[in-house]
């Protein structure tokens, strides 16, 4: 069985205000930007997965806001898989990770 003894750092009042902290620095869904839309962003989201790392949880430089369908099916997909699979203007994957680019 996974050691998930982090979810409880989400409850803390401490999370609470790096989370206020994060998404009023940054309003705006940044995939929703990047994609050239405006939506209000509802989850700060760990950029780089902490998987338990306490240093990495609590870095506020680790974190981006994104709206609810960005985080359960983009990042959540990115996470599973390594790779993003977002599509350039010139139909090629933009990641280098994908694996078409390797």
């Amino acid at each position: 069985m996974t050691d998930r003894h982090w979810q409880g750092w989400y409850k803390t009042k401490r999370w609470q205000r790096l989370r206020r902290q994060q998404l009023a620095t940054e309003p705006l869904c940044t995939k929703c930007q990047s994609e050239g839309r405006v939506v209000a962003a509802t989850v700060a989201d760990h950029i780089k997965p902490h998987r338990g790392d306490e240093a990495l949880f609590w870095d506020a430089g680790n974190l981006q806001s994104l709206c609810t369908h960005h985080h359960n099916s983009w990042k959540q997909s990115l996470e599973r898989r390594g790779y993003s699979l977002d599509i350039g203007s010139d139909g090629w994957p933009v990641d280098p990770a994908h694996p078409a680019n390797r």
